[in-house]
């Protein structure tokens, strides 16, 4: 509903139903990520985004989806990227944590 929400995305959805998380017993095969291999293999995707949380498991599970992806013989590119993650707008640099400053550094913007 988040992402519905901006207007900005005019594509199909995927659910996972859940992210990887081994301390909670759950693992691929706990999700929807062979449908989504299917999906990608039928050849209608052209374009695959990560939108999860921005948490280990959630780093993990995009991981995992996208070696997957990265092994299939397809017969055109799929474009994998993720959300962009950072300072939220209007948020004041001295109180934000360092790993969300240093992910903002690495994953910086040129100015157009």
């Amino acid at each position: 509903m988040a992402v519905e929400a901006t207007g900005q995305f005019t594509g199909l959805y995927h659910v996972l139903g859940g992210l990887i998380s081994p301390m909670d017993g759950i693992g691929p095969a706990d999700l929807q990520i062979e449908s989504l291999i299917k999906r990608i293999t039928a050849g209608d995707v052209n374009e695959v985004i990560f939108a999860l949380n921005p948490t280990m498991e959630g780093d993990t599970t995009n991981f995992y989806i996208s070696r997957r992806i990265q092994a299939l013989t397809l017969p055109h590119p799929v474009i994998l990227s993720v959300l962009a993650r950072g300072i939220c707008v209007g948020d004041d640099l001295e109180y934000t944590d360092e790993i969300t400053l240093g992910r903002s550094i690495v994953d910086r913007k040129p100015i157009n």
